[in-house]
């Protein structure tokens, strides 16, 4: 069943006893991912990959390069690991941010301000929280093909130490899954192109300070707290401890946090398009 072709909204159709669930949602989450895949299959791939390149610049860069004059750093169990394979987990976290953040802010804008799609997906039987699962879903797509194809590279330089390294893939998910809601949901109150550029300014200082290219402990005490506030220092810090099989009870303070963020901005963002457009 197509988004566009859907007849009126009828609550009763939905199929749920709960009336709020019955207003945000229809349970046609599936028309959405169809449309956007549609999309997507037309799509220049250059573009949809263009996300990928440039963590994989920076370990070729810092990794590689920089690398053979830091020599060994004390990894997340004490151990001393090569730096390109200190930094890789990091990268890994950072390619599933940017992979989506791209969908979930300057796709989401277009739609939202623009094309004005959204104001005509919620004209149907489908409902905010149906547009808001669909378009986040298919950031989390572009998330799972950036962290397949940066563990590809990992694996083919010898940065792969662990079968634990798998866990990585799903792990690089649930942080995509985060920012994805998180993006959609700062996207919906943006009206401008100049104050999307607030979030080109947040990421930048986000992946220089989350610990990604050296370890935290070198700043001073208060500003390691405002780092440990940074959703990607939560990932950088899980991928590095799934690189090697560590697991303690930070393991799943970091989980809960992106579970945590992927809540919050699915109900930010499902709430704002009721407002903006169920008036």
């Amino acid at each position: 069943m197509s988004a566009t072709t859907d007849g009126p909204r009828d609550a009763t159709a939905v199929g749920t006893g709960i009336p709020l669930l019955a207003s945000l949602s229809s349970g046609n989450v599936r028309a959405v991912v169809e449309r956007n895949a549609r999309v997507i299959r037309n799509q220049n791939w250059i573009l949809l990959v263009s996300g990928f390149v440039e963590p994989v610049l920076y370990l070729l860069a810092m990794g590689l390069g920089m690398g053979a004059l830091v020599g060994a750093v004390e990894g997340p169990r004490g151990a001393p690991i090569e730096y390109a394979a200190y930094i890789a987990p990091a990268l890994l976290a950072t390619s599933a941010m940017n992979g989506a953040i791209y969908d979930s802010t300057w796709n989401v804008f277009f739609k939202l301000r623009l094309s004005k799609l959204y104001q005509a997906m919620l004209q149907t039987s489908l409902g905010p929280l149906d547009v808001a699962l669909g378009e986040i879903l298919m950031a989390l797509f572009r998330g799972l093909l950036y962290a397949l194809g940066f563990l590809g590279v990992l694996t083919v330089l010898g940065l792969v130490t662990s079968w634990w390294a798998v866990l990585m893939v799903p792990a690089a998910l649930l942080v995509a899954f985060g920012f994805a809601a998180f993006g959609m949901a700062v996207t919906s109150y943006l009206t401008t192109f100049q104050q999307m550029d607030l979030i080109n300014f947040a990421l930048l200082p986000m992946f220089l300070f989350s610990a990604t290219l050296y370890p935290i402990e070198i700043y001073p005490e208060w500003i390691q707290w405002l780092i440990m506030a940074m959703p990607l220092w939560h990932g950088v810090e899980l991928m590095r401890q799934l690189s090697v099989g560590h697991f303690d009870a930070s393991t799943w303070v970091h989980v809960l946090y992106f579970v945590g963020m992927t809540v919050l901005g699915l109900a930010l963002t499902t709430l704002r398009l009721r407002r903006l457009f169920l008036r």
